[in-house]
């Protein structure tokens, strides 16, 4: 079975064009790190959010201001707003979505808006919260507003969640709710860069702090939003999209996984596959790209029976569909 390759179109060969501006413009910033700068977009374009985990002191939290950075605000700002939370132990859920206070001048309660009312959310260190205060984030993330006693208020129409985690075992973390869990399109793990790359940042780490604090405005916030609609109309060839199918439903099914992935999942899955594509520079997802972001966009969300299921039960669920695909030849 065969399919029939277009040629990209003007489009494409824009969001292309602007994609890679984004790319170059954090990597400036960011060294070493594509994959993860690509996945970050990836998910942006998804219109989801993202978790990342690794030891501090990698770049996750750099990461996400050189994003904000690079994206211009609306309005003749001079870049979309950018919020961060720190969040600690004694955090309050008021302290994210913000809560009512008396007004002297017109003896009424009004609404004082939290952090949340931004454009892109760094969320560092989410695991040093309470379950409570982690959860107060869901609404948010899943719904894109917010409710304080009756009053229910939305949020910016770009509303992009990056959310930095440190491993569990570190002391003082607490491990997140599966349903928060389930609301991040994507879990990354940023990890060290190479030797070289390091070296290069030890000598050029003035020029990284300069380019992060003017960096250039490469996007607005309406080129974001108009590339997160393209990426929604990438197209998925019908085996694809089975093989998403599949690939869900083998996860409930697999011996060593206890929690499978749900519905929800498969329509981030598919979201994702379609903005890695644009990312990518195409107008149709590949068997490849299955490879490349499976394990991000779904290990995060099953329950596994034991640490070798962890190791090798989603890997093998995708090499036996990659496999299939494979042999059909669609591309």
């Amino acid at each position: 079975m065969e399919s029939t390759l277009v040629s990209p179109t003007n489009t494409q060969m824009d969001a292309s064009q602007s994609i890679e501006r984004l790319v170059a413009a954090m990597e400036r910033v960011i060294r070493g790190k594509r994959p993860q700068i690509e996945q970050v977009i990836t998910t942006l374009l998804a219109g989801g959010h993202i978790l990342m985990e690794d030891n501090p002191g990698t770049g996750k939290t750099v990461l996400a201001r050189t994003l904000a950075q690079c994206i211009a605000g609306s309005k003749d700002e001079q870049h979309v707003l950018f919020k961060r939370i720190q969040f600690t132990p004694d955090l309050l859920p008021m302290d994210l979505i913000g809560s009512h206070i008396f007004d002297d001048r017109t003896k009424e309660f009004v609404f004082k808006k939290g952090p949340l009312f931004c454009n892109i959310l760094l969320a560092d260190e989410i695991n040093r919260a309470s379950p409570k205060v982690q959860s107060a984030l869901l609404e948010a993330m899943a719904e894109n507003q917010i409710t304080s006693g009756d009053t229910t208020l939305p949020l910016e129409q770009l509303f992009f969640t990056i959310a930095t985690q440190n491993p569990i075992e570190m002391e003082g973390t607490y491990p997140l709710p599966a349903a928060q869990l389930d609301r991040f399109y994507m879990k990354i793990y940023f990890g060290y860069v190479d030797e070289e790359t390091e070296l290069n940042i030890y000598r050029e780490y003035l020029n990284i702090a300069r380019n992060l604090n003017q960096g250039e405005q490469v996007l607005s916030m309406a080129e974001v939003l108009a590339l997160q609609t393209q990426a929604a109309a990438v197209h998925v060839h019908d085996e694809i999209l089975k093989g998403v199918s599949h690939i869900v439903r083998a996860t409930r099914e697999h011996a060593d996984i206890s929690l499978g992935a749900s519905t929800r999942s498969g329509i981030a899955f598919l979201k994702c596959l379609r903005a890695y594509a644009l990312v990518k520079g195409r107008s149709f997802v590949i068997e490849d790209d299955l490879k490349d972001i499976t394990r991000a966009v779904l290990d995060h969300r099953l329950i596994y029976r034991n640490k070798d299921g962890r190791a090798n039960a989603l890997q093998n669920i995708i090499n036996k569909e990659t496999e299939r695909l494979a042999k059909l030849r669609l591309f």
